[in-house]
């Protein structure tokens, strides 16, 4: 599953997205899965004339980092920052 979020960049000068909740249950893990749904995800961007896709990995998740490092995504000099409103 995933969740992609549109937005506008002006600093890309177009459609952007924000890749969310990417879940692969852990029994489906290993078997391609997660390939195919980032593959799918960057083919519907490409066709979209989308200008880039960004995600937040989990620090903590070494794993994950290392797939999406495979998967051709690369460490931002963006730090993200939030404001948890409660």
């Amino acid at each position: 599953m995933v969740n992609l979020l549109f937005t506008i960049s002006t600093a890309m000068g177009g459609l952007v997205i924000l890749l969310e909740d990417f879940v692969i249950h852990p029994n489906h893990r290993g078997q391609g899965y997660g390939s195919m749904l980032v593959d799918y995800v960057a083919d519907f961007a490409k066709k979209k004339d989308f200008k880039r896709i960004t995600l937040l990995a989990d620090k903590l998740g070494s794993d994950s980092q290392n797939f999406f490092k495979k998967e051709g995504f690369d460490y931002s000099h963006m730090t993200p920052m939030r404001r948890v409103i409660d």
